[in-house]
Order: C-alpha cells, then sequence, then structure tokens
C-alpha cells in the first residue's frame, strides 16, 4: 500500500518546486552579470589612448584600399561587359 497524497498538498509542491527552480535561475542570472562584471573590471586589458588611434588608423587605411580595390574590379567587369554586349 503506498502513501496517498491529497490533491491540495501535491499543488503545494509543485508550486514549491516552480518557486525553487524560480530562485535558481535568477541566482544563475545574477552569477553571470556579477562574474562579467568581474571579468571586465579586472581581467580586461584596455589598450592606451595611442594604442587606440594606431588601431584605428590601421582600420581606416585598410578601409579604403579595400574600398579602392572593389571600385577597381567594378570599373573592370562593368568595361569588360559592355565591350561584350556591343560585340553581340
Amino acid at each position: 500500500m503506498g502513501v496517498r497524497i491529497s490533491l491540495p498538498v501535491l499543488k503545494l509542491r509543485r508550486a514549491e518546486r516552480f518557486d525553487e527552480h524560480q530562485f535558481l535561475v535568477m541566482n544563475k542570472v545574477s552569477n553571470y552579470f556579477r562574474d562579467s562584471y568581474a571579468e571586465l573590471m579586472g581581467k580586461v586589458t584596455w589598450p592606451t589612448w595611442t594604442q587606440l588611434q594606431q588601431s584605428t588608423m590601421i582600420v581606416l587605411v585598410a578601409t579604403l584600399v579595400i574600398t579602392a580595390v572593389v571600385a577597381l574590379m567594378d570599373f573592370v567587369a562593368a568595361g569588360g561587359l559592355n565591350l561584350i554586349y556591343k560585340l553581340f
């Protein structure tokens, strides 16, 4: 013979499990933000102003070079296609 659990007690136990699960999830979320903040403030090495300027200039020059290469390829392709269209 087993022990019978009445319906109101069963509902209470489910609610208790839900509250405990909700607490554990919120605890994980708060731990994530706390650990992320600690890592951001303590473990991250921020660049100096000079390093930041140098990196910015490198990105700017690379962007201009790549833009020029793509524009040149577009110009050559358009010229080649126009030549082919004129032939036919």
